[in-house]
Formats: structure tokens, C-alpha cells, sequence
């Protein structure tokens, strides 16, 4: 017996509309990938027998990790399965149709049992889209997506086989889902909005509740055993080539906040994230507000060439396409030097702490990852996250910098300061600490010139970030803002000291930025090299 499936008020209207072009930008949790984006892949490759299309990721690592997981559970719940429906990553039995235009290889590919096909085009792997013909695309987290190599290398590839598909509106279409985007390079698809028509969605609209009508009544009409007037399913007709005609041309953009799903999601949820997120985070991810990017902030000289991706291909297909998610470690990362010691800087408060992890290589600092845990997990559980997640790394060893902000205080639950309990969950954890202290907390128009002079490439290294592993770091160091005043130039840190509440804990988004700092000061002015130790000029 069939089972209902619940769709909630974006999924259903999504799917009524259908539109050529669908542009959704929703909160997390709304079912973008589950409810939206699978019934569009389903509904391509089921009713497009023998096509191609793509589901465009920004890496593969978040492919893996975020997108496919989410359309294999759904089409699971709907009674599709892997390995009798479809097949990932390997060439299909000869059981399956065959392709129209059959994939160079299948080590990417997702075919279903007619033949149709969805290659994984993941923008950190070079040639994803390379001699492709494609008739639909799926680009999921727009808002991480580069808008160039997609406008140059992916959207050409959309064009489809015309005399096998032209009849279905669906053809070249294209499905674009995010969340709220954090910066300009971020935002390439949010204008969309000033290409939706209105007046034709509306039209299609009320196409599609007409047509709903139109077949409630003859099925009332067979129901009592009334004959059916000529003049219905010839009105029905005209009705669907009507709606075909319009979906074609349509472009559909919306814009929903995680509220939207609130009755699978529970108040419950809201309040978790409201608490446990960061505050432009939970704004942009929960609520989907757009907000605007501190163009004189803090780190005013930060700019996109200062992130960078960085997956291991190797470890991430040793995978496969099924895998416990929550086994991800430090092994899918490509710019983790194994051998190195690897150096941190913290921050710590009474309801929210942090690492920030990274890596000198030549004249950058990688910033490989951050880490933070809040209000009951403390310090030992951030430690624990960290060592957990580098449970691989060769060389054991942190370079642990930190100013008098760890000595003298732990939340007054015992005598030991920060600096002991750090050391001392480390080595519980089998770690080698190497302890340096770097004095008092660097004045914040020091600090500022220096960081902004090494994202400018005026000090020894150069900050980068590994864009998957700092999403919230990230977001925090693009929106700190500057105070000015009699007292002079200092980071705008908010409401930091009235952080017993939850709304004024959640302004605590300059915390991570702290740990940053520490972490740059560390290796800029006290470099660490295994073999020579420390400079005592701050320069080896």
C-alpha cells in the first residue's frame, strides 16, 4: 500500500510550479536537499529516459558529505533503492537502459534503470564538467559556488537534446538551492529576483489549481456514473499544454526561513540553533536574512583569494558513496602537512570556547580548521573534537600559543587555569603541548595593522582558509566591525562581558576572531621550527 509522503508549503509549492529556472533560498532544515531537490532529479531522470544531467557541488568533499546522502535517503523513503534502482560510481548491469550519451566513465555518475544519468560535478575537481551534454542541472549551497568557472565550464554544458526532450518544460532546466550567502561573490544568484515574472507565476498558479478542479470533476462525474461531457478533457488538454508553455519560460524565486518547516522541525530545534549557532549565523542559515558585509571592518583587507579548498580525492573515493559521515577526519583534508606539528590559538568564556587550528606552509599560514563547543561542554570536550578529528595525524604535537587570557582563570570551578587544563587534555589524549607564551593581549591597533598587513602580503605569511572547515570563522572575520573612539581603535566585540543570557550570548561571534589572532600573532612573531626551535627574533 502506498505511503503518504508530507512536503511542507516550500517543497509543495516548488513542485506545483515547476519552473524552468527555480531559484530557492531557504534556512537550514527546510528540506532543500530532501523534499526539494530530490523529486526535481527523480522527476528528470524518470521522465527523460536516457538523459544526462549535473549535480554541482562546490567541492567534493560536501558532495559527499551533505548532498547525495540527502537525495539517496529520500528516494530510499519513496521506495527507490541503490543497487536495484539506480547505481553510484560504477558502470550499470545490463539489466539498465542505456544513455543516450553514455558517460567516458561511471566513477562519478549516478544511473538509473532507464539509462538516465547525474554526474557529480564537484568545482574543486578539475574537468567535472568537461564534454558534457547535459539536460538538467542541480547546483546545490550556491552561495560557496564560483559563479565564473560555472558561468565558463557547467552552464554551456545545459543545452540538452533538443529532439529527444523539447517537448518536456523541464528541459535546460536548472534548480539553484542555498542558504542566505554572507558575501558579495556569494550572492551571484540572488539576482534571479528581478527575473521572476510575477503575474506568470501567479498564471500558473491558478493553471494548476484549474486543472485540479477540472479533474475533481470528472471524477465526480465517473463516480455517479455520469458521462463525461467532450468539452473537459479537451479543457484539460489545452490546460496542460498551456501550463507546459508558461513552466518553460518560468523563473521561480523564493525566499523561506527555517520556520517555514516548523512543524517537523519542532520549536525545539529554533531554540537549539538560536542558542547553539552564532548569531549571523542563525540569521542567515535559520532565518534567511541577508545581511550586509563590514566593508570597513576589522580585517578590512581580507578578500575571497583568501580562502582556498582543499579535499583529498584519493581518501574521499576510498569512501565510496556510502559512509558513516561522522567518521570524517583530518585524512579528507589535502593541506594538512601530517608530519608537522600543528599550532593553535583559543579563546575562552564561560559559554563558549575555541580552537583555531593551522599550519605554516612557506609564506602562508593555513588555517586548516576551527573548532568551538558552548555553554555546558567546556574545554575538555573541545580538546577531545580536536584530537578526535586528527586522531590520524602523524605528528602528535600542538604548538599552543596564548596570551595572559589562559592564566589565572577557569570558569572559578577549581584552582587550575586555562593554560593547565589545555596542556594537561592534550597529553590525557596522548598529544605532545608545546607551551609559548606570547605576553599580554596585543593592542587592537597593532593587531589590526598586522593582520591586515599580512592579508595584504606585507608580513612574513599570509592568513588562508580552508573553506569548508571555517564556515563560522569565516563569517565571523568578514563581519567584525571597528570601534573608534577617545580611547582609540579597537575590534567592535559587542556584548561580550553579558554573555549570561542566551539573546546576548549569541553576539559573542568575535570570540573565534580572538582565537585567530592568537594564532597569526603566534606564528608571525614566534615561529616554530622542529629543528631549531624557537627565533628569539620572531623570524627563522
Amino acid at each position: 500500500m502506498p505511503k503518504d509522503v508530507y512536503f511542507n508549503t516550500p517543497q509543495r509549492l516548488t513542485q506545483l510550479i515547476g519552473a524552468n529556472t527555480t531559484v530557492i533560498v531557504a534556512g537550514r532544515r527546510t528540506g532543500k536537499t530532501d523534499s526539494i531537490a530530490s523529486p526535481f532529479v527523480l522527476r528528470n531522470m524518470q521522465r527523460m529516459k536516457g538523459s544526462t544531467g549535473g549535480i554541482v557541488v562546490p567541492t567534493f568533499k560536501h558532495g559527499l558529505t551533505n548532498t547525495l546522502p540527502g537525495l539517496f535517503a529520500a528516494w530510499k523513503r519513496w521506495g527507490f533503492l541503490n543497487g536495484i534502482h539506480y547505481v553510484v560510481g560504477r558502470k550499470p548491469p545490463k539489466s539498465f537502459g542505456k544513455p543516450i550519451i553514455e558517460p567516458s566513465d561511471y566513477e562519478h555518475v549516478i544511473t538509473f534503470y532507464n539509462g538516465s544519468c547525474a554526474v557529480i560535478i564537484s568545482q574543486d575537481r578539475p574537468g567535472s564538467s568537461n564534454s558534457l551534454t547535459l539536460s538538467w542541472l542541480l547546483v546545490d549551497e550556491a552561495k560557496f559556488i564560483d559563479y565564473e568557472k560555472l558561468k565558463d565550464e557547467t552552464l554551456p554544458a545545459n543545452g540538452g537534446i533538443k529532439s529527444f526532450f523539447g517537448k518536456h518544460s523541464f528541459n535546460h532546466s536548472i534548480m539553484i538551492l542555498s542558504d542566505m550567502p554572507q558575501t558579495q561573490k556569494g550572492s551571484w544568484f540572488l539576482h534571479y529576483k528581478e527575473k521572476m515574472d510575477s503575474e506568470l507565476i501567479a498564471t500558473i498558479e491558478a493553471t494548476v489549481y484549474e486543472i485540479w478542479k477540472t479533474k475533481e470533476r470528472i471524477r465526480e462525474l465517473k463516480a455517479e456514473s455520469q458521462p463525461v461531457p467532450d468539452y473537459l478533457p479537451k479543457y484539460l488538454r489545452q490546460l496542460d499544454t498551456n501550463l507546459n508553455k508558461m513552466r518553460s519560460v518560468a523563473v521561480y524565486y523564493k525566499e523561506y526561513s527555517s520556520i517555514e518547516n516548523l512543524q517537523l522541525l519542532g520549536e525545539n530545534y529554533i531554540k537549539q540553533m538560536k542558542r547553539d549557532l552564532t548569531p549571523k549565523t542563525f540569521q542567515t542559515s535559520i532565518l534567511c536574512m541577508q545581511l550586509g558585509i563590514a566593508k570597513d571592518g576589522f580585517y578590512s583587507s581580507m578578500r575571497e583569494g583568501h580562502k582556498y579548498n582543499a579535499s583529498d580525492f584519493g581518501y574521499l573515493d576510498s569512501l565510496g558513496y556510502e559512509f558513516d559521515q561522522s567518521a570524517l577526519d583530518s585524512r579528507a583534508d589535502s593541506d594538512v602537512n601530517r608530519f608537522a606539528p600543528i599550532c593553535i590559538g583559543m579563546d575562552y568564556n564561560a559559554n563558549i570556547n575555541w580552537i583555531v587550528a593551522g599550519q605554516p606552509q612557506g609564506n602562508r599560514l593555513n588555517v586548516i580548521k576551527s573548532f568551538y563547543v558552548k555553554f555546558e561542554r567546556k574545554i575538555p570536550a573541545l580538546v577531545s573534537e580536536f584530537c578526535t578529528y586528527y586522531a590520524h595525524h602523524e605528528n602528535k604535537t600542538v604548538v599552543f600559543y596564548y596570551d595572559t587570557t589562559a592564566l589565572g582563570a577557569n570558569y572559578a570551578v577549581n584552582d587550575q587555569d586555562f593554560r593547565y587544563v589545555i596542556i594537561h587534555e592534550f597529553e590525557r589524549h596522548g598529544w605532545q603541548v608545546i607551551d609559548v607564551y606570547l605576553g599580554n593581549p596585543m593592542r587592537h591597533d597593532e593587531k589590526y595593522l598586522l593582520i591586515n598587513q599580512g592579508f595584504a602580503g606585507k608580513q612574513r605569511l599570509m592568513p588562508m582558509f580552508n573553506r569548508q572547515n571555517n564556515d563560522d570563522l569565516i563569517l565571523a572575520i568578514q563581519t567584525a566591525g571597528v570601534l573608534r573612539g577617545r580611547l582609540g581603535f579597537r575590534k567592535d566585540k559587542g556584548g561580550e562581558k553579558l554573555a549570561e543570557s542566551e539573546e546576548n550570548l549569541l553576539e559573542h561571534r568575535t570570540d573565534g576572531t580572538d582565537a585567530f589572532d592568537t594564532l597569526y600573532i603566534g606564528c608571525e612573531k614566534f615561529p616554530y621550527h622542529e629543528t631549531i626551535g624557537f627565533s628569539t627574533s620572531g623570524v627563522l
